[in-house]
């Protein structure tokens, strides 16, 4: 458990904030490049740990985060004229490039430099995977940090984000507990079934051993599920990325192989940006019917969105569309796509859960060295320190699965299968 004030601590991002000061030393996912979708596009709003900001793609392509009001009285530059490589305030004409510079300020005398004294607040931004990232910190950013999915070709990778209605570390934690697929995402279906289906696996063998090791960018972890109808052990290894991604095995479809992952990225205390990506681990491209057939599995689909939103329509107003027959017959829960599982009972917590309640487990490992990285994380910035991984230009990890024979190690067993090879 935590206590009140580490709990805190740990949870709360917006500005002056010790996490929200450490998250400001990563590049951030700020939204997907088709949120601006052509030069001079209409302005986006964007909320990001805690701070309202207008984005917007100026008449060079360039894209442009700044804050919500304008300078000079106040009012939001969500209403702007975005023209002329340029977002003009609709009140009195003050216009701002990407980069927070006032190039105009037609209320005033042509003689006046009034404008060059003035700034509006401008994160940098680069475009890469198909997101837009910003660096919200001190200082010149550090490098962009690449995993592999963001190095391979665009037609080998699906990205998307949604909505989830809870503190940030819920949703995190959440996925990177390898334990609760066993219970959570459970089809009675998969528990019954003898083949080498990896979720079936996790189904038969609930109580896995979880092993982790510290990195370079955050740690590499192991469940570790003994299987006794094999002479073998079934090992799924994922990778955490400080300070708010993870990479997991995913099952493939129709013989493709996956990887895919999250990002939890906080958009204040009581919201949070969850990005999902999905690439093939071989570069070749991603098939349509692929993605198609993982977003129905997990509830990503165009129609399992509000429209105008990011918000699923199986969502906390209408419990999650639980459906109690099929929990008798069908599935664990009753509900019936893994995002709406997950954000069920990371939801059910409270917008930010009381951790000096909790009572972890052995199968709470990777949880308990994630907030004990992140806490650190916190302590280096406060002493002027960069916090782990902030300053690595790219990770060569990969997470992957396999069945491994009963006394050799997981680490050396998969060492090849561990490491990127774009």
């Amino acid at each position: 458990m935590l206590s009140q004030a580490i709990n805190q601590r740990i949870t709360r991002t917006g500005p002056g904030t010790p996490m929200g000061l450490t998250m400001r030393r990563y590049w951030i996912p700020a939204m997907l490049s088709a949120e601006l979708p052509r030069p001079d596009s209409d302005p986006v709003r964007i909320m990001l740990l805690g701070e309202q900001l207008i984005a917007f793609r100026d008449t060079t392509g360039r894209v442009g985060l700044v804050a919500h009001n304008c300078p000079h009285r106040g009012a939001s530059l969500f209403f702007g004229r975005n023209e002329e490589s340029g977002l003009r305030c609709v009140y009195h004409g003050w216009k701002f490039d990407v980069e927070g510079t006032c190039v105009d300020m037609p209320n005033e005398p042509a003689e006046s430099d009034f404008r060059t004294k003035v700034r509006a607040v401008a994160y940098p931004t680069v475009e890469r995977a198909g997101v837009v990232w910003t660096y919200m910190g001190p200082g010149d950013p550090p490098p962009l940090q690449t995993q592999e999915w963001m190095r391979v070709p665009a037609e080998s990778l699906d990205v998307c984000k949604h909505l989830g209605e809870a503190n940030w570390l819920q949703l995190l934690e959440g996925g990177i507990d390898t334990a609760h697929s066993s219970f959570l995402h459970r089809s009675f279906l998969q528990s019954r079934a003898r083949t080498l289906d990896t979720r079936g696996f996790r189904a038969r063998s609930t109580a896995p051993k979880l092993e982790v090791v510290t990195t370079e960018y955050g740690y590499t972890y192991a469940g570790i599920r003994a299987l006794p109808d094999q002479d073998s052990d079934y090992v799924r290894v994922y990778q955490y990325v400080l300070p708010f991604h993870q990479m997991r095995a995913f099952e493939g479809y129709l013989g493709h192989p996956l990887i895919s992952g999250h990002i939890w990225v906080p958009a204040d205390d009581e919201s949070t940006w969850v990005w999902s990506w999905t690439y093939t681990g071989g570069g070749e491209p991603l098939p349509a019917e692929v993605i198609e057939a993982e977003k129905r599995s997990a509830g990503r689909l165009p129609n399992d969105v509000v429209p105008g939103t990011f918000r699923f329509r199986r969502n906390k107003d209408n419990d999650y569309l639980i459906d109690r027959q099929k929990q008798k017959t069908d599935n664990y829960t009753g509900i019936d796509v893994i995002s709406a599982q997950d954000q069920a009972v990371q939801e059910s917590m409270g917008r930010i859960f009381d951790r000096s309640q909790e009572h972890l487990g052995t199968t709470d490992v990777a949880i308990i060295a994630a907030r004990r990285l992140l806490l650190q994380a916190c302590d280096d910035v406060e002493a002027d320190r960069d916090p782990l991984g902030s300053r690595l230009e790219a990770i060569t990890a990969r997470p992957a699965e396999m069945l491994v024979p009963r006394g050799q190690h997981w680490h050396a067993a998969m060492s090849e299968q561990l490491v990127a090879t774009v």
